[in-house]
């Protein structure tokens, strides 16, 4: 499953109420489906650290460290990705 993140956040991924939604309505179910899935970061600017928490330490928590092996993050700035990696790392530490 591609989930194109623009559509939902605009150039700027804050709102950790749409980041759940994104999570409770798409990730989880296509995870359960034991598919992979593409967060595809296409033309957004920046993104916050609870944005990106919102999005994926859930999923972590409930599938363990490997469902980072399921999602793909597509088209991240440099920004993006070092927020994504500041998240994975501290969920991996808090494991």
């Amino acid at each position: 499953m591609i989930v194109k993140l623009l559509k939902y956040t605009g150039p700027f991924a804050e709102n950790k109420d749409v980041a759940r939604k994104i999570r409770v309505e798409k990730l989880i179910p296509t995870l359960d489906k034991n598919k992979n899935i593409i967060l595809d970061f296409e033309k957004i600017e920046g993104a916050t650290q609870s944005f990106i928490h919102a999005l994926i330490s859930d999923l972590m928590r409930k599938y363990g460290i490997e469902v980072l092996d399921k999602i793909q993050f597509k088209s991240c700035n440099d920004t993006v990705k070092g927020i994504i990696s500041i998240v994975t790392d501290y969920m991996q530490e808090s494991i």
